[in-house]
């Protein structure tokens, strides 16, 4: 059995401790490079615990390994969250390895991860066993997974998807408004989760305010991710670092 490794135990020991985390995304495609390391060192300096690097169709490897090689320099983990193959460099620490749950489309559901596994074994990438939902459907995430929706108002069914992902084996779950969505998913959604799983929750999608960042990690959520919010503003950004990391 494989075991779990350090960026794991360092998301776990944060959490055993009280903390509620926040992960900043990036997307490579729209990451200006030469404004990177300033940015991510404003964010680091607020208080997030981690970077993501994903998001786009178009990133390429070389721009994800460029944005990798410039987000370690922090000493924060840096995972890979992964649209596709392309997201994967040797220069990140972890992989979400995900399956997209409610995702119509076999090629989400498995064949991926058959030909991701050789790459992130060779990469010496850690995977993180992740089960992937994404709530409604208005967003890109949606589209290309071919997502059969799941209702914003039946946190139950939400709630059955997260024991069979933890009777699986997977140990976290990502529950995803999508990038750019209207609005967040409710509080309700992870607080059912962590009432009837031990998953560690991660929530991102529609998330533009300090308020509702505390909502969600108020009711349940281990991990909040904003990514969309930073290209519009680090200072929104960084205040609503701030405002989970203070709880």
């Amino acid at each position: 059995m494989r075991e779990m490794g350090k960026v794991h135990e360092y998301i776990v020991s944060k959490i055993e401790r009280g903390e509620k985390l926040h992960f900043t995304l990036v997307d490579p495609d729209r990451a200006n490079p030469s404004d990177l390391e300033k940015v991510s060192k404003l964010l680091v300096d607020a208080g997030t615990d981690a970077f993501m690097i994903g998001g786009s169709l178009a990133v390429t490897p070389e721009e994800a390994t460029l944005v990798a090689r410039i987000l370690r320099e922090h000493g924060l983990p840096v995972i890979v969250f992964p649209g596709n193959l392309n997201c994967l460099t040797p220069q990140a620490d972890a992989v979400f390895f995900m399956i997209l749950m409610n995702s119509l489309e076999p090629y989400y559901l498995i064949q991926a991860h058959v030909q991701a596994a050789p790459i992130i074994a060779k990469y010496r990438l850690e995977p993180l066993p992740t089960a992937y939902l994404v709530i409604g459907l208005d967003t890109a995430v949606a589209h290309v997974g071919r997502v059969h929706p799941i209702p914003r108002d039946k946190p139950e069914i939400v709630v059955a998807y997260a024991l069979a992902a933890e009777m699986l084996g997977l140990k976290y779950i990502y529950l995803e408004a999508g990038s750019g969505a209207k609005e967040p998913l409710s509080p309700v959604l992870p607080q059912f989760v962590k009432k009837y799983t031990r998953l560690v929750t991660i929530v991102g999608g529609g998330i533009r305010s300090p308020e509702v960042a505390r909502e969600l990690a108020k009711h349940g959520a281990d991990i909040v991710v904003t990514g969309t919010i930073l290209e519009e503003s680090v200072d929104l950004a960084s205040t609503i670092i701030r405002a989970i990391k203070e709880m």
